[in-house]
């Protein structure tokens, strides 16, 4: 892509084209001819969240980051307000994310949660083996946020926790953005069968290897990547 790139627009401009923290090369298409559009309910979603979000305060986990930028502070450009904002409006009780990392996505689900609400996040490794990580033994004593190593994208790891995936309000997906691991969700997503109308947020929508997984969802879904994070994010409509 980067090539191409380049070729197009002459050997006299080199990239990265702007001059930014973090740059990634990405590609914009049309809409008029995207496989799906957006639903009236994403769109009511989406404007409430927005909304929600101007006012929702990050401060108790940026307090948590002890070196680098506070990144759940900062909004538009970062999706830390927004998950809580969408967990706000939609009054989702069973939260799922997949991809845990170092916790701050799990912290922002969770921050919103109403009472007897569950936050279960998946991931293969331990949060406690990620350098850097804000979570605490402390944010799972009340069974309100749960951590779940698992590999969903394999059959046993699915079966196990399909239950779970079934009755989820609310799934955000931000897991190795590979070309292949989203394809497999996807798939997964439509066999489970879900018992209610969950909202699904994917994280990195813009990056390369999301751009066509993205284009290819055929069901309602919206890009708020202005209003999330500055690499993609997009709503898929599940209802």
């Amino acid at each position: 892509m980067l090539d191409r790139l380049k070729r197009r627009i002459g050997p006299k401009v080199s990239l990265p084209l702007v001059g930014a923290r973090h740059v990634e090369p990405s590609a914009i298409a049309s809409l008029d001819d995207d496989p799906a559009g957006a639903s009236e309910r994403l769109l009511d979603i989406a404007e409430a969240a927005i909304r929600v979000a101007r006012n929702v305060s990050m401060a108790s986990i940026s307090d948590r980051i002890q070196e680098g930028p506070k990144y759940p502070d900062v909004w538009p450009g970062e999706h830390y307000k927004l998950l809580a904002a969408l967990v706000n409006v939609t009054g989702a009780e069973r939260v799922i994310e997949i991809g845990t990392y170092q916790g701050l996505g799990a912290l922002a689900l969770l921050q919103t949660l109403p009472a007897g609400g569950q936050v279960l996040t998946f991931d293969i490794v331990p949060y406690r083996e990620i350098p850097g990580h804000v979570l605490q033994a402390g944010d799972f004593r009340d069974g309100r946020l749960m951590q779940v190593i698992a590999d969903i994208t394999t059959d046993d790891g699915f079966a196990e926790h399909c239950v779970a995936l079934r009755e989820a309000d609310l799934i955000f997906v931000d897991a190795a953005k590979d070309g292949r691991q989203e394809r497999v969700f996807l798939q997964r997503f439509e066999e489970v069968g879900f018992d209610r109308r969950p909202l699904v947020v994917f994280d990195d929508t813009r990056l390369p290897n999301m751009l066509q997984i993205w284009r290819e969802i055929r069901r309602p879904k919206l890009d708020l990547t202005s209003f999330g994070h500055w690499s993609g994010t997009g709503l898929v409509d599940y209802a």
